[in-house]
């Protein structure tokens, strides 16, 4: 079924995208560093708004994209950022780390009414190209303790590092405690288990949802510790997904960069109105209601990272 952007506006469900990217240069129309088409997040975030987008968590995942994060947040009030570095570009911490940890604290205290999280950050052992695990444990550590400086919650990141990150977790819990949750999740029920356990929520997006193993974990999962996400750009439902099947809106697409059209959504390019999809497919696996899970959502995400807004 294909659903015209501008009728669904008539749905009453309220989202927050816990994980955007919208720092990327794709929503400046550049790919691979040549340019395609015009910078179109305005457009992007028009299409969001229109379809009960309530809040964007603007994810960053280094020092130098902090400054580009408070640029892009400044364009609306519903748009709030995280400030951390991420596993695989922990590296950055080596020329000089007490430098890079103050620059850290002092974005978050220059930003503090527009920073929800301590994020992106954790460890990723599938790209120990970019960074090896030592580094990465090492910063994922030390990075804890802005959490609990400055009573954040955590945005965080663990992929194919399931016991390193657990017990880095739990050898800094007294510094937790805010919570958080554990972004774009893949492993097993085991591993969110214990995730839940230890007071964190899991955020799921398209790379949550790939496999029928990934489904099968979806269906186990408590919906009251569930947050949904985006990971946009990335991070799409694709057709060959297992995910797939379960899909039911479809947007206007062009699979040609260069043809972009302001009406259309491109072919790869993962936009927050997609988290859409997201909940029908966490509905579909579940066998529940939309409109119930969407607000369950929406408040646990609000508990976690918009604590003084709740009504």
């Amino acid at each position: 079924m294909r659903i015209i952007l501008s009728k669904l506006g008539r749905f009453a469900m309220k989202f927050i995208d816990i994980g955007a990217n919208l720092t990327d240069p794709m929503f400046q129309g550049i790919y691979g560093g040549s340019k395609k088409h015009e910078a179109d997040l305005d457009i992007v975030l028009k299409r969001c708004w229109d379809i009960g987008m309530q809040k964007i968590i603007v994810t960053c995942g280094s020092v130098n994209d902090i400054a580009e994060a408070a640029k892009v947040i400044e364009r609306d009030d519903r748009l709030v950022m995280t400030v951390g570095c991420h596993p695989t570009r922990c590296s950055e911490f080596l020329a000089d780390p007490d430098e890079y940890l103050k620059n850290l604290t002092t974005s978050i205290e220059k930003f503090k009414q527009k920073v929800v999280a301590v994020g992106e950050i954790g460890l990723d052992y599938d790209r120990l190209h970019f960074c090896e695990k030592d580094i990465q444990k090492k910063y994922f550590d030390i990075q804890l303790q802005l959490a609990e400086e400055f009573k954040l919650p955590l945005f965080l990141h663990c992929r194919n590092s399931h016991e390193d990150f657990i017990e880095i977790i739990e050898k800094n819990r007294d510094k937790i405690k805010c919570g958080g949750v554990v972004h774009s999740f893949d492993g097993n029920i085991d591993e969110a288990e214990k995730l839940i356990d230890l007071g964190f929520f899991i955020g799921l997006n398209g790379c949550s949802l790939k496999t029928e193993d990934n489904l099968q974990v979806v269906s186990l999962l408590p919906a009251e510790k569930i947050m949904i996400e985006t990971d946009a750009p990335w991070c799409g439902i694709r057709p060959s997904h297992a995910s797939a099947k379960f899909v039911k809106t479809k947007f206007p697409t062009v699979k040609r960069k260069e043809k972009w059209t302001a009406d259309q959504l491109i072919d790869g390019r993962c936009e927050p109105i997609q988290i859409y999809q997201v909940l029908e497919v966490i509905a579909g696996v579940k066998g529940e209601d939309e409109e119930k899970l969407a607000d369950l959502f929406y408040k646990n995400t609000m508990s976690v990272f918009f604590p003084n807004e709740l009504e």
